[in-house]
Formats: structure tokens, C-alpha cells, sequence
């Protein structure tokens, strides 16, 4: 008989009750006794719902106040030294400090980055030659006892060691991370050992590294690693997931792992997975976890189709289970509290908890047959019907504008060092101009009146006069400190996608559908479900306002098409680089008119760009193609003079940087203090050509650098790149900071870029 399963569940709450408490305890309104009873009452429901559901093994230990990741960190003890832990458990600050930094204490968070091609960031490990490793987490133990006291015997699920090590970073040159395998193992066994003292029949093993290319040390150290795990799992029976991606080159070594059971996603992988199953064929000696219900996106799953791929699976019913294709933290919870969305649509869309009966519904029907469960699978049946012929999906103009576009249409009319000079001449602007990316806090007062328009309590015009205070603030406060490119601040913007999305056609919208970025950072992507366009301008009233208050350039800000399309939830009846060109030229429309309305200056964001790369290197080309044309042709329909500026953060610019400089954005910002100045070797080794701004300091973190810091992260820049090609800003957004540390963090800035101005000037 088969089992259904899951491999992780939304952590943050239907009401987001995580973040409120989270942050409730950061700001001491609640101390840590309550800030855990809120948790477990969170996972109390998680796996009550689960087990509603029908679902017969639920993951446990896939909860997590910030990080999995940092959770594995805390684990196996891999603390920094500079965090000052010394042994024993590693208490909730010293965690909370690793993940955000500390004020009190003056710390920097760790490094974040992008949770394999996914939205989602996880917080870096630090691993150095020599050190030692040591079980300093109860958590997960404690967790699924929790459940056992509920009657629920769960399959905790631990992120496995070797992708722990793989993700991990070294300031170690040339210091290989799989040495450490042999000194971690010994805490992986005991957590083992431990399971199977609590009584836990299954451990779920994640290795999502091995959907990645990979060499063959990897995967002997994969070998090795459970071959050694093996001999310590008494009575557990050990799963091996991976998600995300076909096993391709890794499925033989996946597949002769001395283990009970292994995860394949027939979603996202389906066609590398089918053929690495059926043509090399499934051990006897293991169950098949198929990951049949995607994880990632919130469109019904086609019942009949996931049936019919089943029964080619050469696996009997009894070595299998039906699973989603990964961790359904990546989607929202549940459809049913959507009750404004238009019905065709809401009976189109699949989130946590309908995932859940999707499984318990597949499941059923290998067990007992089609007839057991012919009504939903009727019903399914029904719904992709009347979504494949709806007339509100299709739309022939923009298809039409689509086919019209010429190779031309993604060119800028004369290259980077032509217009270079004309924008210099244009703007006047100093050497080390200074800006800011874009967002300003979203103040609790900003919030509290968008809320109150929302719900017309306020008019719109009241609400209007509200966001021009705003601006005139934020313009004001910008000229006094001294910043040479202004924002309007970006106070009518809830989200930077969202935002965008509500003056496109083809966009839905959700009240309740909230998924994890990093942290307390919740986003709700918005659903792109039809053909894309733009019906009137979507910025320039609020760019002409802030510029308007100034004699200083004010940035005309947008979000880029890469970036919309990859923190969106996108159909998926028709090819991504479609709809991407769709956005592009809604944006085309929007730059042009910004630039009609007298910006100077354009910032067309693209922060997403490495996060949708795919996860195989032979499956890159044809992504950064259509990628990079995308954002070309939405910056392109300008004149030389108007600058171009993008942003990107946290990713690996290394093996893309010919992409980027493809792209050909006048100038970029990226984020750099965080990676400790890594990301810009890459710059200097390729002779990037335009200009550049290296956030000279982590807006993740609550904690205000001082100019020192500041100035030695500009001196360091102004040694691998030309002074001359550098800009000044903080590395990301302001979005989520406090006025209290971004006013004295940018007042620092300024006093930094004047430092190393002067001194750059002394030096010609």
C-alpha cells in the first residue's frame, strides 16, 4: 500500500502569528517563555491539519524561528567565534544574533543568500580548517516529542550533512568544506541515535545539493556519508529528498545510498527524474517518495496526469509514497480564506492545505482505484478544462506585440562610453555620487494609512496628501544629508512586486497569501494567471511630485520584468519567457513615460535575475538569453542621455558576470558588506566597463555601521575597481528598517563617501 507524505509545511501561520511573535521578542514585548508556547501552538495546528488531512506521514522539525538552515547551524554547533557562544545549547540570542545581528552587542548578521533558484534566502555557514562540531540543539527532539504527547509519531526532517557543507562558505583560501565531513558526521549519529530512543519510524534526510551540478568528490562524499549514517540508525529507516530539480548525473549514487527511501520531484524534474527511473531503474530495497504535487506554484494539480505518471513509474505501490515535490513553505496556506478573489480563478489555484488533499486524493486512487475518488478527480478534470478555454487568460494584442519585436528593440541607440559622457555632462554629479536604492521605511504610520484607504476610512485624496507629506519628508531629509540621486521613497508601494502587478492586466491578488523571504520578512506574491499588459502609467505621478520639490535628480523607480516574473506565482500554461516579454514591454511603455516626464535618471531593478537561474549549468543559456533580453528591451527605449540604473543582491555574480554585463545598465548597485567585499573580484577579473555601486553596508541588520566601517568598505571597492566608476549606497532597499538606524546609517555614509572623495582627489 502506498503512504502519502509531506516534506514540510508553511511555518508562519495563517494569520502570520510567527512574525508577530518573532518580532514581538525582539522589541521585548514578549519574553522567550511565551515567544515558545506561541510556537508550539503553531505547530500544534500544522499537525492537526496534516493529520486531517489524511496524511499519513508528517514532517516534523521543518518549523524554524528563522532559518532551517541556521537551525542545522545552531545543531551541530558551527557557531562563529565572534558570536562569543561557548558550548552547551546555543541559547535564542545568539541564534536570533547569527541571523539578524545584534545591537546590544554590536554584531553583524551572517551572510544571506538565495535558497538554491527560490525567493527564499537561508543564512550562510561559516566553516574553517580544524573546527569541531558538537550536538548544541534539542530542537528537534523536543519538537517531535511535542507531536508524539499529540498522539502524532512525525518523520522529522533535518537538512542532510553534505548539502550542509556544500551550501557553507570558508574565509579559507583553497580550504576544500568536505573535510569536515568525517569530524560532522559523529553529531549526525547521535541525532539518529536520538530519534530512535524518541521513537521515530522515519527520518527525512534533505540533499537538494544533488539536483545541482556536482562533481565526483561530492558524491563520494555523499557515499561515504551514509554508509557511515547507515550503521547508526538502528530501527529508523533513513529518506534521502532531494526537490527542486532532476537527479540527472547523481541519481546512480542517490540510488545505491544505503538508505530505506529516496525523494525525486516529478514536477520540476519530471523528465530527467522519469528517464533516470525508468531507464536505470528503482532499487528493490527502497521506496520511491514521489513528488507529484508541486510545491513551488499554487495551480491545480491535474489529477489524471499525476495518476497516468504513476503508473509508469516501475515501482509497486507498496515501496512507494505520494508527496508534493518539496517543502510547501513556498506557497501560501489556504485557498478557502481568499473569499475576494473572482471564483473561476480561486477554483484554478491549489495552496498548503488543498496540496495536502491533492496527495491524500492521489494517494487514494493508487491504493483503491480511480473510482474511490472519481468525484475530484471529475471535478479536477473540470477545472483544467475550463482554465485551458477562459477568454480572461488570452489576449491578442499583446501577443500580437510580442511576435512584432525586432532584434533592434532590445538595443540601446549608441554604446555604454557614448553615453556615459553625455550623462555625465547631463547630471554634474561628483565623483563617488552618492544615492540610495530605492525604499524608505514603511512606517508603522505609512502602514496604519494604507490600511485606512484600503478599508475607506480615508479618501483617496486624503490618502494622497498623506503620501506627499511622505515624499516631501523624504526629499527633504535626502538634500540635508547631502545624497546626489534622490528617491521619492516609495511610500504608495506595499510591495515592490506587488505594487507593479495592480496596474498590470493579467494579475490577481490575494489577501491572505503569505509566504517566507527571510526571517519576519513575509511576501505575497502576486498570481500572473493571463496575458500581460499595462493600461496607463503606473509611476510617473509620484516621480514628477518628488522631483517637482528638487533641483537634484530624482530616480523614476520600477521593478524589472525578471524580477516580477520570478517573485510572482506564474502560469504555467504557457513558457516563462513568454510572459516575461509581456512585463518587459508594459514596463518599455512605463520607462519611456518617465522619461517623457523628465527622469533622468531610471532604475529598473532586477534582484531576482540570479535567483531564477536554472540549476543545471547545460540549462543556463537559454535562461540568461531570454532573461537578459527581457530586461534590454524594457530599459532600451530611451535616450542616450537617460541613465539606466539596476540592482541586484545577494547572489554569485561569478558565473554570470557576462549576462550582467550584457545587460548593459548604466549602473548598477549591488549588495557587497554582507559577503565581505567577495562579489567584487569578479568585476575586476573581467574589466567590468559601466558603473557600479557595492552597498557599502547591510540594511538586513538593525544595527547602525559607523563611517569608518563604511569608508574602509569604499577604499576597498576603489582598489578593485576605478574610483571613477564607483557609486555610493547602502546595499539594498529601506523598506523594512527604522528611521531611528537609517537616518544616523546614511548620515555615516555621506561622511564616508566625503572621506574617500578627498582622499581620491589628493591622490590625482
Amino acid at each position: 500500500m502506498a503512504l502519502s507524505t509531506t516534506l514540510g509545511y508553511p511555518r508562519i501561520g495563517r494569520d502570520r502569528e510567527l512574525k508577530k511573535a518573532t518580532e514581538a521578542y525582539w522589541a521585548g514585548r514578549v519574553g522567550v517563555d511565551e515567544l515558545q508556547q506561541r510556537a508550539a501552538d503553531l505547530r500544534a495546528q500544522v499537525w492537526r491539519r496534516q493529520q486531517e488531512a489524511g496524511l499519513d506521514l508528517i514532517a516534523s522539525n521543518d518549523f524554524s524561528f528563522y532559518d532551517q538552515t541556521l537551525d542545522t547551524t545552531a545543531l551541530v554547533g558551527a557557531v562563529p567565534a565572534i558570536y562569543g557562544w561557548n558550548g552547551g545549547q546555543v541559547d535564542l540570542d545568539t541564534y536570533f544574533a547569527m541571523g539578524r545581528g545584534s545591537v546590544k552587542k554590536d554584531l553583524p548578521a551572517m551572510e544571506m543568500t538565495k535558497w538554491f533558484n527560490s525567493n527564499y534566502h537561508y543564512i550562510v555557514p561559516e566553516f574553517r580548517p580544524g573546527m569541531d562540531f558538537s550536538l548544541a540543539s534539542d530542537k528537534p527532539f523536543s519538537e517531535f516529542a511535542e507531536a508524539k504527547r499529540l498522539g502524532i509519531i512525525t518523520k522529522p526532517v533535518l537538512l542532510g550533512p553534505v548539502t550542509f557543507l556544500l551550501l557553507g562558505k570558508s574565509r579559507e583560501d583553497k580550504f576544500n568544506r568536505l573535510d569536515l565531513l568525517d569530524t560532522l558526521l559523529p553529531v549526525y549519529q547521535q541525532v539518529l541515535q536520538r530519534f530512535q530512543e524518541l521513537g521515530a519510524e522515519w527520518v527525512q534526510l534533505d540533499e537538494p545539493a544533488f539536483v545541482a551540478d556536482r562533481t565526483d568528490e561530492d558524491r563520494e562524499a555523499l557515499r561515504h556519508a551514509y554508509e557511515v549514517l547507515s550503521q547508526s540508525r538502528g530501527s529508523v529507516n533513513l529518506a534521502v529528498q532531494t526537490y527542486f530539480d532532476r537527479a540527472g548525473d547523481s541519481y546512480e549514487t542517490l540510488a545505491s545510498l544505503p538508505v530505506q527511501g529516496l525523494g525525486l520531484d516529478f514536477v520540476h524534474g519530471r523528465q530527467g527524474n522519469l528517464r533516470s527511473v525508468s531507464g536505470e531503474g528503482f532499487p528493490e530495497d527502497k521506496t520511491l517518495i514521489a513528488g507529484v504535487v508541486d510545491g513551488r506554484n499554487i495551480w491545480i494539480n491535474d489529477l489524471d496526469a499525476s495518476l497516468r505518471l504513476i503508473e509508469d513509474l516501475p515501482v509497486s505501490t507498496d515501496r512507494l509514497m505520494i508527496s508534493p515535490s518539496s517543502s510547501l513553505m513556498f506557497v501560501p496556506i489556504d485557498v478557502g480564506m481568499e473569499t475576494g478573489l473572482d471564483p473561476s480563478l480561486a477554483s484554478w489555484l491549489s495552496f498548503a492545505d488543498q496540496k495536502l488533499d491533492e496527495v491524500r486524493t492521489i494517494t487514494t486512487a493508487v491504493n483503491e482505484g480511480r473510482d474511490a475518488v472519481s468525484e475530484p478527480i471529475e471535478d479536477r478534470a473540470r477545472a483544467v478544462q475550463a482554465r485551458a478555454v477562459a477568454q480572461s487568460i488570452h489576449r491578442e494584442a499583446v501577443k500580437e506585440r510580442v511576435a512584432a519585436l525586432t532584434a533592434d528593440d532590445d538595443r540601446r541607440s549608441v554604446e555604454f562610453p557614448e553615453r556615459q559622457r553625455r550623462q555625465r555632462e547631463r547630471l554634474g554629479l561628483p565623483l563617488l555620487p552618492s544615492t540610495t536604492v530605492g525604499s524608505y521605511p514603511q512606517t508603522s504610520e505609512v502602514r496604519k494609512a494604507r490600511r485606512a484607504a484600503e478599508k475607506g476610512e480615508i479618501s483617496s485624496e486624503e490618502y494622497d496628501r498623506f503620501l506627499e507629506e511622505q515624499v516631501r519628508h523624504v526629499i527633504s531629509f535626502q538634500e540635508e544629508i547631502g545624497l546626489d540621486v534622490l528617491v521619492h521613497g516609495e511610500f504608495e508601494r506595499s510591495d515592490m512586486v506587488e505594487y507593479f502587478g495592480e496596474r498590470m492586466e493579467g494579475f490577481a491578488f490575494t489577501r491572505h497569501g503569505w509566504v517566507q523571504s527571510y526571517g519576519s520578512r513575509y511576501v505575497r506574491p502576486p498570481v500572473i494567471f493571463g496575458d500581460v499588459s499595462r493600461p496607463q502609467p503606473m509611476t510617473v505621478r509620484w516621480f514628477k511630485y518628488a522631483q517637482s520639490l528638487t533641483e537634484r535628480p530624482v530616480k523614476g523607480m520600477l521593478t524589472g520584468p525578471v524580477t516580477i516574473l520570478n517573485w510572482s506565482f506564474v502560469r504555467d500554461d504557457q513558457p516563462r519567457p513568454e510572459t516575461c516579454t509581456q512585463i518587459a514591454l508594459a514596463l518599455r511603455d512605463e520607462v519611456i513615460d518617465l522619461e517623457a516626464a523628465g527622469a533622468k535618471v531610471i532604475q529598473i531593478d532586477e534582484p531576482a535575475l540570479r535567483e531564477g537561474l536554472p540549476l543545471r549549468r547545460e540549462d543556463w543559456a537559454h535562461y540568461l538569453d531570454w532573461a537578459v533580453r527581457c530586461f534590454r528591451i524594457a530599459a532600451s527605449g530611451v535616450a542616450p542621455e537617460t541613465q539606466i540604473h539596476t540592482h541586484m543582491c545577494y547572489s554569485d555574480f561569478n558565473s554570470i558576470i557576462d549576462s550582467i554585463q550584457a545587460m548593459d545598465a548604466d549602473v548598477m548597485s549591488i549588495e557587497n558588506s554582507r559577503s565581505d567585499l567577495e562579489l567584487l573580484d569578479v568585476f575586476r577579473r573581467v574589466r567590468y566597463r559601466n558603473e557600479i555601486g557595492p552597498g557599502v553596508y547591510d540594511i538586513h541588520s538593525p544595527r547602525v555601521p559607523s563611517a569608518d566601517e563604511m569608508a574602509a568598505n569604499l577604499e576597498a571597492a576603489s582598489g578593485v575597481l576605478s574610483v571613477d566608476q564607483l557609486w555610493v549606497n547602502p546595499d539594498c532597499g529601506l523598506k523594512t528598517r527604522r528611521w531611528e538606524e537609517v537616518e544616523p546609517s546614511l548620515r555615516h555614509m555621506i561622511d564616508a563617501a566625503q572621506r574617500v572623495r578627498e582622499r581620491a582627489r589628493v591622490a590625482v
